[in-house]
């Protein structure tokens, strides 16, 4: 199985062109949307994001992972295979929770291309890359430390909002694991309590709960959090 996860969306096109090497190299393969509307350029929120998502994937899912504002720069690609899972893409952070938060990591840094669009690795660079390990072959590159995935000044948790979906519901960088479940969280202004589900608060009405991933999530009951709480990307999160 292939899962996508970018920031290119849905629009235009871009995701045809990566699928389309995909479908071409690794035509047996399953390919899965994860995510296309990732915040763009927004390296850390994905990085958040992206460990919540993983583990319902079977084992040997090869995830292939693109927000990549430094394209055609000095920036690295990597192949890394992380708690039995296979991930490709640039290595600007996006990897780097995943990694902290795994028990086996191994990583291998991608040769350079001379044939490769300086605009769009996603389709040149790390497609083929996924595509051949979606046919079961060995990665290729140089193997590095695991230790070239990390950003040390990252926290464990990030408390900010690091995606709105079309609901307008807000997820947020912080496990739900990590927040005290009485807790009143504040966002832009607003304190909000908890509660299991939307129809344990009155229609209309902002909350905060554990959602389906594990996350902390900002909700109102038949509305929307983004424009009932004027809530964007990046917004902090206080308890």
């Amino acid at each position: 199985m292939l899962v996508l996860f970018t920031d290119f969306g849905l629009e235009g096109p871009y995701l045809g062109q990566v699928e389309a090497v995909l479908c071409a190299q690794a035509p047996g393969a399953r390919v899965v949307h994860l995510f296309s509307d990732l915040p763009p350029y927004d390296i850390q929120s994905a990085a958040y994001l992206l460990p919540a998502f993983v583990s319902r994937f079977p084992p040997a899912t090869v995830f292939l992972c693109v927000v990549d504002p430094g394209v055609g720069g000095n920036r690295p690609g990597v192949i890394a295979r992380i708690d039995g899972h296979w991930f490709v893409g640039p290595n600007e952070g996006l990897f780097a929770l995943l990694s902290r938060r795994a028990s086996s990591v191994e990583c291998w840094q991608l040769p350079h291309s001379d044939s490769a669009s300086p605009s769009f690795h996603g389709r040149d660079v790390f497609a083929p890359v996924a595509a051949r390990l979606a046919r079961g072959l060995a990665p290729v590159g140089e193997v590095v430390d695991a230790a070239a995935l990390e950003q040390a000044s990252w926290l464990d948790d990030l408390p900010r909002i690091v995606y709105i979906d079309r609901y307008g519901n807000a997820m947020t960088g912080l496990r739900a694991s990590s927040v005290p479940g009485d807790a009143v969280l504040t966002v832009n202004g607003h304190a909000l309590n908890t509660a299991r589900t939307f129809t344990d608060v009155g229609v209309g009405e902002a909350f905060w709960y554990e959602n389906a991933n594990g996350l902390v999530e900002f909700a109102v009951n038949r509305g929307r959090a983004d424009a009932v709480l004027s809530l964007a990307i990046g917004d902090a999160i206080s308890l």
